[in-house]
């Protein structure tokens, strides 16, 4: 394999397009980002990376609480909105026909067509550049009921989640493997009796 060696970039993909949902339930704002993640397990933390030049930077900065909401592919045409239009001149939640729902942990909406919401609390900000992060703690998670099993667990393979990577939006496609698969040691077969 040749490769080609270029300036450093922003070049990593696919990630999660997530729509981030703050303000309040009378006020709600919504953006789409590309940047965020999980930054910590105990306690579970996430960021997310936003220009202060976005409508929704102010209100995350002041009030110090964002939903991370997970979109379906069905729901692309909204994420694309959502990063293209600006909530100073547009209702993006109405206009991407979105419902912004209670959360149980911060005031922030999540957004209800979303079948996983992540609710944060900032515990730190740091200028970057380009962006500002937000560190997070996750307080709560609220999942759609329809992706849970017989026992309880989460089947978020079911969620026919959105991704995104270098400009274009995808559905994620068949499983390839399980975490620890490829150290797994082989169940011999019983022989037939």
């Amino acid at each position: 394999m040749q490769k080609e060696i270029w300036p450093g970039g922003a070049l990593l993909a696919p990630v999660p397009p997530a729509l981030v949902s703050c303000g309040s339930l009378e006020a709600p704002a919504v953006l789409t980002v590309g940047w965020t993640g999980i930054v910590n397990t105990r306690p579970p933390r996430t960021y997310v990376s936003i220009r202060p030049e976005r409508n929704s930077y102010p209100i995350i900065k002041e009030r110090g609480e964002f939903v991370i909401n997970l979109p379906t592919a069905r729901l692309a045409r909204a994420v694309d909105l959502c990063g293209c239009r600006s909530g100073r001149q547009v209702d993006k939640f109405a206009l991407a026909h979105l419902t912004p729902s209670p959360a149980s942990a911060v005031t922030a909406p999540l957004i209800e067509e979303c079948p996983v919401s992540l609710e944060c609390r900032v515990f730190q900000s740091i200028p970057l550049g380009s962006h500002e992060m937000f560190l997070a703690d996750i307080l709560a998670v609220q999942v759609d009921a329809a992706l849970l099993d017989e026992a309880g667990r989460l089947c978020l393979e079911k969620a026919d989640l959105l991704a995104y990577a270098h400009g274009g939006y995808f559905a994620l496609g068949k499983q390839l493997g399980s975490f620890g698969y490829s150290v797994r040691k082989k169940k011999k077969r019983q022989p037939k009796r």
